[in-house]
């Protein structure tokens, strides 16, 4: 009865419960990701920089540190990975392959996130209305998808909310207690805001959300040292898990800072039926993609929710200055989006850390509707409706849950050749083990597109060819595998039957072609 008594006091016990059980039945089913193998490899090299007897070897050289991609990854920061590496290993010791650990591992990382934005939510509302606005969060098919395949996005998203809410409660215990010693508060907020700025270089962000709360809250001479010394810590520890910066901490972190904004790739980017380059995306880019790949619910219950808000605050004055920097973590990226239009690819994977305010504000529509409704039978039943799109989004695309489009596009299906949709090639997995099957003799499997992750699944008969530098070689009777990102699989090789094909909901991700 206590057990029931505290889930009735903390509902996200019970949805962190459901999530990750469900999580440990199916973190097997997910094909690798374009990058994850080279970005798992930079986490295996890092132990190179921390290790004393690499320190005065005499040849000490942080380069061993970046793994086989370092010119790609090594301005990326590492802290997630370092963080990770070792729960992977451990899970590997159990007999888990090593994809598979990671993807257990960011999933859990996710399920972190969760608890954050409930945390964040029970400042302003109830908690079984932070309880549904979580739960509306966790259940969106692309962050569902995302979660697991995606060790650098959700991440940063993960380290940020987590910065926001212990910055957040470092400033109200602050102004509440300013005599008080408040060292352990310090070192917790300052080590995730470190560890955010680690993982992506705008992490910054979170600190000055914060500082601009504490502003508000009348800081004195004494807590401001307990501020600074936050900023401190947060510095030290961002420089401690960044490998690439330690040879000049300033000048690198700016060109980092200047690489990053300017975000340079070749990848071609299928929209609304057209290529584009990253750089030359029409403005409507990532407004398209918040509003048509989160489910039907999202959007009217964050307007309402902002009337909610405003009709809420009125009468608590205190709680004013918080949700205008909920808000703003949304609108500030948002508008910068719309006015610089920076370069994008992958659907809007690169801002999935501003959807925490939009679900927080939806907790706010949740915490009207339950006051006013009062019936516990009735909000269950409106809370699983709403929950219900994004239930399904997963259950039909699974593990494919990253290529959901709501039915305001015509679902998947509606968005495929027009828009991207596995534009992350995880389709490779399930295409190469269901061509093992059937290859019953020593064949030539040519891949278009990074090839190192078909070769991850293939069987000893089934030797994998890079489809691009090896176009020459390929012969009548070879086999061909193709992804549909930007419509690849229709034109190459258009005249080869397709004896294979992979997808869902209507669309299809990959295919393999046999030579004629």
């Amino acid at each position: 009865m206590n057990s029931l008594s505290k889930i009735f006091k903390n509902p996200i016990v019970l949805l962190l419960s459901i999530s990750l059980i469900i999580g440990l039945f199916i973190f097997r089913d997910f094909g690798l990701s374009w990058d994850e193998p080279l970005f798992y490899k930079y986490a295996d090299a890092l132990g190179y920089a921390y290790t004393p007897a690499n320190w005065f070897s005499g040849h000490f050289d942080l380069n061993n540190s970046y793994g086989p991609s370092g010119d790609d990854h090594k301005n990326r920061g590492p802290a997630y990975l370092f963080l990770a590496r070792e729960p992977v290993y451990l899970i590997r010791n159990l007999g888990v392959d090593n994809a598979s650990a990671w993807h257990l591992i960011n999933f859990i990382t996710f399920l972190l996130g969760v608890f954050f934005i409930y945390r964040l939510c029970e400042r302003f509302m109830r908690p079984w209305a932070a309880f549904a606005a979580s739960a509306l969060f966790t259940f969106q098919p692309l962050l569902w998808g995302h979660a697991f395949i995606n060790p650098k996005d959700p991440s940063f998203l993960v380290f940020l909310t987590a910065s926001i809410y212990l910055g957040f409660r470092l400033v109200d215990k602050l102004a509440d207690a300013p005599a008080k010693n408040h060292f352990w508060e310090v070192l917790l907020a300052a080590f995730f805001l470190g560890i955010t700025t680690s993982i992506r270089i705008i992490g910054p962000l979170a600190g000055v959300f914060v500082v601009v709360y504490f502003l508000t809250r009348k800081p004195t001479r004494q807590t401001v040292r307990w501020l600074f010394l936050y900023a401190v810590i947060s510095i030290a520890i961002m420089l401690g898990t960044w490998p690439y910066l330690w040879e000049n901490p300033p000048l690198i972190f700016l060109q980092v800072l200047k690489f990053m904004s300017d975000n340079p790739t070749g990848l071609s980017v299928l929209f609304n039926d057209q290529i584009y380059h990253p750089s030359n995306l029409p403005h409507r880019y990532l407004p398209f993609f918040l509003f048509f790949t989160l489910t039907e619910p999202v959007w009217p219950f964050f307007f309402f929710g902002l009337i909610a808000a405003y009709r809420k605050l009125k009468s608590i004055r205190q709680q004013l200055v918080p949700t205008l920097i909920i808000l703003a973590w949304f609108v500030v990226p948002f508008f910068y989006v719309l006015i610089n239009r920076p370069p994008m690819y992958d659907g809007m994977r690169h801002f999935l850390f501003i959807t925490p305010p939009i679900f927080i504000f939806i907790g706010f529509s949740f915490d009207f509707v339950m006051e006013k409704i009062n019936k516990i039978w009735l909000n269950t039943l409106i809370i699983l409706a709403i929950l219900a799109p994004g239930i399904v989004g997963i259950i039909q695309l699974h593990p494919y849950e990253y290529t959901y489009y709501n039915s305001f596009i015509g679902g998947t299906k509606g968005a495929f050749r027009h828009y991207e949709t596995d534009y992350w090639l995880t389709c490779y997995k399930e295409a190469v083990e269901q061509f093992n099957q059937a290859a019953t003799k020593p064949v030539n499997l040519y891949v278009h597109r990074e090839p190192y992750i078909a070769a991850t699944y293939a069987a000893s008969n089934v030797t994998i060819k890079d489809g691009r530098a090896d176009f020459n070689q390929i012969k009548s009777g070879d086999y061909v595998l193709i992804n549909s990102r930007s419509n690849e699989d229709i034109s190459n090789f258009r005249n080869a039957p397709v004896i294979e094909q992979v997808g869902r909901a209507g669309a299809t991700f990959c295919v393999i072609k046999q030579i004629p």
